[in-house]
């Protein structure tokens, strides 16, 4: 299909005004296809001149202009030619639309635990000409009216409020006219889900999920409802414009790519936020996030969209930064800055590091799919990094009535950067030229330390040092703060605004020299942090005991970012969780930190022939908090899911998956079963039989996609002949079971057991874009990388790279795998040598 071109969507916008869409949708054809009429009302600036329509159909039975019949023959890439256009003009057309499986377009999955299916709509980015004809560009938004039929058990929701037509017409629901919407907005979720209703300030709200997930939902209803309801009050005070989209759903939907989707009126989240068993802190944090983030959108992406996809950051930086600052001021997760740091900032971090890396803005996107490959930490976190540094040069103040003007100014309608900037320089009275040039139109991040000269235990003086990147220099002024602590007492903290290479802190001259010193403690600025060899060393004693728990996770994250680039050795990051772990207070550093040590650290920068002992070691800090935790709590149940993936103890792990002797709360927890059911599996301690009882017990969606990753991470060559089959056939499987497979798959206690699929996977793997859509591909490319350390690998890498044949999100794919590849050997080359020493040297 042809990609939208920046120019082609200049030269549309120019001529085309799009008045209003009336589609009905006909989801009662079966399970394959759905009947799609659309009936688009347009004007032409130049009345004679040609345009197109984009529609991607399974068949098309009628194309009607102005009352003029087109063949639908002419239909090529996805699009129709308009030809000898009115002034004023109505299109008609009737199609037959194949239903997706991939997560894109209308998507439509089966539940195995009643085999009832569930659709919904994803249209993001370019997937609406899939569902309804119409011209897909984000700056052509016009009001909608549509009808659905559908089986008359089923439930329809979408943008407007639905009602049902009733008995005259059953299985007919109308939705209400919507405002103007861009085309990659629109959604309709249409199945027998089961609802929670409520109203708040006059909006009514609705909760809804698959019929199987009924007692989660009403469990979690009312968390979902408190911070729905403190995200509106809050957001209507701080922008100064009401909700303006009606009623307000969230449908909680299967087999969802993203996190969630702002749909106006109806917005779409992947249905594991509704946690079927326990759940830590940090996951509800998470999930309040992202219902937060979703309804920012509301105001920043909804009311003003981007003119066109290279300014996405107007949404997703907006969002990110708003959603976290509305749960610290209105929410009782008041430490979402925390998380953050530890989860999205090591996320965009590492878009960063990476070769792919690019501007927050700028970025010239010439086709929309390219724009799709910039959809990522960095469009998120850095983005909202950088909105803090802003609020840091103007001021909060001036930042918000900027904030307000744009939206304002704006509404329903469609901004750049430039509106953007030059609302809140209106606002401050600062020219924000010289900062946007540096901050938002310059890629890569600075390299920030702390030069220290002491004498007798006090500090005479110190500075601070910045490092610009060669390969993308740029002035970047840095509000920040440098902190340091001993023995759990602050020593010192200063604030500065550095400027340059190096800014003086006089701040720290007279202070004790600290045990633990922290630039950027309150992480405030988007820079890598390296930390002096001296708070290195003296972390494993030292890091539990700094009260700052902000500062805890930036020093957490440096350590992240140390190992990726081969300064920190594995052994210091497992010495330093060893020693720390069980004493963590916060529960995002404790979960990610957990999940980050077992799922990336020590696949990834532990040789094969270490990583039994590295497992061991996570095992024992797992055993040590399990056996002090409180049990029901957070910390109880992170050290049962450390344990429950680490531990080699094959005796407990039996126990565990039979349900004997489990921590409590975790008596019913399917979700906790399976970790346990992986880790057995990959060990080769039971066979695909076994798996397939535990998949009786569990008949669920998520049932069934545990079950495929646990019988393809069995250690025997048929188990992984089996899963590259079915990950890389035409088998039908959905974008989850592709994803699950794939990890499945590189779990081995060798690489010979997996070596002959190296080489296979940079032939099949890129194949799977003839029938797999882009952003699921994108996924299903990083989860099936080999996970096998070599210099072959490598050399296979580079080769695929160099092909001409790759899409776009398969090579944007591929070269973040290969950059995460590349820092794994460069670990692994670096420390290496003395890494089976390091790992050995803690008893068993």
């Amino acid at each position: 299909m042809h990609s939208l071109t920046l120019a082609e969507a200049r030269e549309r916008a120019e001529l085309i005004s799009v008045t209003s869409y009336a589609v009905e949708l006909d989801l009662d054809q079966g399970a394959e296809v759905f009947g799609s009429v659309s009936s688009i009302a347009f004007t032409c600036g130049s009345p004679g001149a040609d345009s197109w329509v984009d529609v991607k159909a399974r068949s098309i039975e009628s194309i009607m202009l102005n009352g003029t019949a087109l063949d639908p023959a002419e239909v090529a890439g996805g699009r129709m030619p308009l030809r000898d256009l009115a002034a004023e003009n109505v299109l008609v057309v009737r199609a037959t639309m194949a239903y997706s499986h991939d997560g894109q377009g209308l998507h439509r999955a089966t539940d195995p635990a009643d085999r009832r299916d569930y659709v919904y709509g994803h249209l993001f980015l370019d997937a609406a000409p899939s569902v309804y004809a119409c011209f897909d560009q984000p700056d052509l938004k016009a009001p909608y009216d549509i009808t659905v039929r559908a089986p008359q058990d089923w439930v329809v929701l979408g943008n407007g409020a639905a009602t049902a037509s009733g008995p005259s017409s059953p299985g007919e629901w109308r939705l209400a006219t919507t405002r103007p919407l861009a085309t990659y907005f629109v959604t309709v979720c249409a199945g027998p889900y089961v609802s929670v209703r409520d109203e708040h300030d006059g909006i009514p709200l609705g909760l809804h999920a698959r019929a199987s997930l009924r007692e989660p939902l009403e469990r979690h209803a009312a968390e979902i409802f408190t911070v729905t309801r403190q995200s509106f009050d809050y957001f209507h005070g701080l922008f100064g414009i009401r909700y303006p989209f009606g009623e307000y759903h969230q449908v909680f939907v299967p087999e969802f790519n993203a996190g969630a989707m702002e749909n106006p009126g109806c917005v779409t989240f992947r249905d594991q936020y509704l946690f079927r068993g326990a759940a830590t802190r940090d996951e509800l944090l998470s999930r309040a996030n992202t219902v937060s983030h979703e309804m920012s959108h509301m105001w920043f992406g909804d009311l003003v969209t981007m003119k066109w996809w290279d300014d996405l950051w107007l949404n997703e930086s907006f969002a990110e930064y708003m959603s976290h600052r509305c749960l610290v001021d209105a929410t009782e997760y008041t430490d979402a800055w925390v998380d953050s740091s530890i989860v999205r900032k090591v996320w965009g971090y590492g878009a960063e590091r990476s070769p792919s890396t690019h501007p927050v803005a700028g970025v010239e996107a010439l086709d929309a799919q390219s724009a799709l490959q910039n959809f990522d930490g960095i469009a998120y976190a850095k983005g909202a990094a950088v909105l803090r540094q802003l609020i840091a040069y103007v001021g909060d103040e001036a930042f918000i009535a900027g904030v307000r003007a744009y939206l304002t100014d704006r509404s329903y309608s469609n901004g750049t950067l430039a509106d953007f900037l030059g609302a809140i320089e209106r606002a401050s009275g600062t020219d924000l030229r010289a900062w946007s040039s540096g901050w938002l139109l310059t890629a890569d991040r600075d390299t920030i330390s702390v030069d220290l000269e002491e004498q007798d235990g006090v500090v005479r003086s110190a500075r601070l040092l910045r490092e610009v990147p060669a390969a993308h220099p740029a002035d970047r002024p840095h509000a920040l703060d440098v902190a340091g602590w001993t023995d759990g007492v602050a020593v010192s903290r200063v604030d500065v605004m550095a400027v340059g290479d190096e800014t003086p802190l006089d701040g720290l001259a007279g202070s004790a020299h600290p045990a633990v010193l922290v630039p950027n403690s309150s992480d405030l600025t988007w820079a890598r942090v390296r930390l002096d060899d001296g708070t290195l060393d003296a972390l494993p004693v030292q890091l539990s005991r700094v009260p700052d728990a902000q500062a805890r996770a930036v020093i957490w994250s440096a350590l992240i970012d140390g190992v990726h680039v081969a300064d920190v050795s594995p052994v210091t990051f497992l010495d330093v969780f060893e020693a720390t772990w069980v004493l963590e207070g916060n529960a995002s550093i404790l979960t990610r930190m957990a999940l980050y040590a077992e799922h990336r650290v020590v696949p990834h920068f532990v040789p094969r022939q270490g990583q039994a002992r590295a497992l061991a070691r996570l095992a024992r800090s797992a055993g040590d908090l399990l056996a002090r935790a409180e049990e029901g709590t957070t910390r109880s149940l992170a050290a049962a899911r450390l344990l429950a993936g680490t531990s080699a103890d094959e005796s407990l792990l039996r126990a565990w998956a039979e349900g004997s002797g489990l921590p409590r709360g975790l008596e019913d927890d399917g979700d906790f079963r399976w970790i346990v059911v992986r880790n057995l599996a990959s060990r080769g301690l039971i066979d695909g039989a076994a798996v397939d009882s535990f998949r009786s017990r569990d008949d669920t969606l998520q049932g069934a996609l545990n079950a495929l990753m646990c019988r393809a991470a069995l250690p025997v060559p048929e188990a992984k002949s089996w899963a590259w089959d079915q990950l890389t056939g035409r088998h039908g499987r959905s974008n989850y079971e592709m994803v699950h497979l794939a990890r499945g798959l590189w779990m081995s206690p060798d690489d010979g057991l997996v070596a002959d699929y190296v080489e296979r996977y940079f032939t099949d793997v890129p194949a799977m874009s003839a029938w797999v859509g882009e952003d699921a591909l994108s996924r299903v490319v990083l989860a099936a990388f080999p996970k096998v350390f070599t210099e072959a690998t490598e050399t296979l890498s580079r080769a695929a790279l160099r092909r001409d044949d790759l899409t776009p999100a398969v090579r944007r794919s591929l070269v973040d795998a290969d950059a995460e590849l590349r820092e794994a050997l460069a670990s692994r080359a670096t420390f290496g040598a003395a890494m089976g020493v390091g790992i050995a040297a803690s008893p068993m």
